[in-house]
């Protein structure tokens, strides 16, 4: 029996889960100083708040919730997203379009908007970017 069946078999059913990971860390927005970390618990994840120097007060609030890898496109998961403004979830889209860039996507009506994050290390002590 030739043994690069199995070993790619296990590789394809190992994609998803591997690509769930790549979303795991910390993220900082690309254009303001609000930190979240984005955990995994099984195949659901969320983000959650952990600096925000504009608003302290949103400090561990889980920004995204209930993400999950989409099945049917590689690098795309979905989830819910807190929307400040209406105090509500909204539907998203995040994209990975490299190790260290993420995007969320917004649709509400016939409006939609992208929010870009960066892969930081940690997140820092303090209040300065």
């Amino acid at each position: 029996m030739n043994i690069r069946i199995p070993m790619a078999l296990v590789a394809l059913l190992m994609a998803p889960v591997v690509m769930a990971e790549g979303i795991a860390g910390f993220w900082k927005h690309a254009e303001g100083p609000v930190w979240l970390e984005i955990t995994l618990d099984e195949e659901i994840g969320k983000g959650v708040v952990l600096r925000n120097d504009a608003f302290p007060d949103r400090v561990g609030r889980e920004m995204l919730k209930d993400l999950r890898a989409d099945n049917k496109q590689e690098g795309v998961w979905r989830g819910q997203i807190f929307a400040e403004k209406r105090g509500t979830y909204n539907e998203s889209e995040i994209t990975l379009p490299s190790a260290d860039k993420l995007q969320v996507k917004v649709k509400v009506g016939f409006a939609s908007r992208t929010v870009d994050w960066v892969r930081v290390d940690s997140v820092p002590s303090g209040g300065g970017n």
